[in-house]
């Protein structure tokens, strides 16, 4: 069961939130916030699996709770839900350390699967939102990597450890290290999240 604290100011939304996720048998809203510090009081006290939250909250954003979010409950993964459905808007909240971001158009059956995602360890941005970002930023093809830098990337994106990628390849860590090191030097990325932005923008992984 994937335990979700909603965290947004309008408590409609909310409530709508709350109906649509009590309807999938393997998720259970268990609280509610409206402000970023009830939402650091909430995940404190119910440690949820998953955050839902928007970014536009009063007093103080979105931004500056995600962090306090993983100091009050570790094992909380952040989802957020934001009418913000920018590359800049995206880029900064997962580098405060969300796991996912979805606009707040997402369709319910896109909100259920990214929540399954993020919940299972994986990195999840709306398709559309994560090639905006891909090419606002310039990143280049998959054309310089090697059909085993290929798989290696793939994996990455879908959340795989260096140990686990290493199993299914039938390679050792350190080769998997080597083609890892391989695969942000020739794209230029620094960060998985912007690996998982890269991976949906290039078809590796999508929102099925």
């Amino acid at each position: 069961m994937i335990r979700v604290l909603i965290v947004d100011d309008h408590e409609l939304f909310r409530a709508g939130l709350r109906s649509r996720l009590e309807s999938e048998g393997d998720i259970a809203p268990v609280g509610e916030a409206g402000t970023a510090e009830q939402a650091v009081v909430k995940a404190r006290a119910l440690q949820p699996d998953l955050v839902l939250m928007d970014l536009l909250l009063p007093r103080k954003s979105g931004y500056e709770v995600i962090p306090e979010l993983a100091t009050v409950s570790p094992q909380a993964k952040v989802l957020v839900i934001s009418s913000q459905a920018t590359p800049s808007s995206v880029r900064q909240a997962l580098t405060a350390g969300a796991a996912g971001y979805l606009p707040k158009r997402a369709s319910d059956s896109e909100l259920v699967t990214a929540i399954r995602r993020v919940a299972a360890g994986e990195g999840y941005v709306d398709p559309d939102l994560g090639a905006k970002l891909v090419v606002a930023d310039g990143s280049p093809s998959l054309q310089p990597l090697s059909d085993r830098e290929r798989d290696v990337l793939h994996l990455l994106a879908l959340g795989y450890t260096n140990q686990e990628i290493g199993k299914k390849l039938f390679i050792s860590v350190r080769t998997v290290d080597t083609h890892r090191a391989h695969v942000m030097r020739k794209l230029r990325l620094e960060t998985r999240a912007e690996l998982v932005l890269f991976a949906l923008a290039n078809g590796l992984i999508g929102p099925s």
